[in-house]
């Protein structure tokens, strides 16, 4: 029988966690990493089965989902599967990610309809993800979901991303077409409930020089070919 374990980020995430953990134990076993809360995350996702690390100051999704993959490598799992703690991935959606054979399975809000999603962060989308298509020479329809499963054979790679902010989810999918890995979406929706993304401006600068400089990166590497 088979092997998964669910990951989830989370940073102050009382009011949610203690839901999503007991929906996600349907699936597999439980890793919260708590990225430094304040409040008490860590304390309510014990009390609901899941195994708890938690990160003395908040680093970064990019960092808790790294301090997941590793403890996760010391475990024989066949499956990671990633989702986010504040309610916006319904865990439901699971068994569509373990039914896939691709190397790395995103979740696509794009495929099941994005009426529930915000303008500005449905445009953002659509620009990032031409642009990752582009870098990498995948047809992705949704590069920015943080909703995804990983073969656990590959899981190593991601460990050499350098970035710990949200970052890592797209630098995750340039590194898995580097290493020739199949990547495919599954349809899924997501729950909003009015919640604003806040990303400060610095960050988003920050990402647009990322994706810049890979692809120019990429670019000189065919003229050089």
């Amino acid at each position: 029988m088979k092997k998964n374990i669910i990951i989830i980020p989370a940073y102050n995430e009382e009011k949610s966690i203690g839901k999503i953990v007991k929906e996600c134990l349907k699936y597999g076993e439980v890793l919260v990493v708590d990225d430094g809360s304040t409040d008490n995350t860590s304390k309510i996702a014990k009390k609901y089965g899941a195994k708890v690390i938690k990160h003395e100051k908040n680093k970064g999704k990019g960092a808790a989902l790294k301090t997941g993959i590793k403890a996760a490598l010391k475990e024989k799992y066949d499956t990671l599967i990633f989702l986010d703690a504040d309610g916006q991935h319904d865990p439901k959606f699971i068994p569509y990610f373990l039914d896939k054979k691709a190397d790395m399975v995103i979740g696509s809000r794009f495929l099941h309809g994005i009426e529930e999603m915000p303008l500005q962060r449905r445009l953002s989308n659509m620009i990032t993800t031409k642009i990752i298509n582009l870098i990498t020479k995948y047809n992705l329809t949704d590069s920015q979901c943080g909703f995804r499963a990983i073969k656990a054979k590959n899981a190593e790679i991601f460990l050499s991303i350098p970035y710990n902010d949200y970052i890592f989810e797209s630098a995750a999918i340039i590194k898995a077409a580097e290493h020739g890995l199949k990547v495919e979406e599954v349809p899924i929706t997501c729950k909003y409930q009015g919640r604003k993304s806040y990303i400060k401006l610095r960050d988003i600068v920050k990402f647009i020089i990322f994706l810049i400089k890979t692809l120019g990166g990429k670019l000189c590497q065919k003229k050089a070919l």
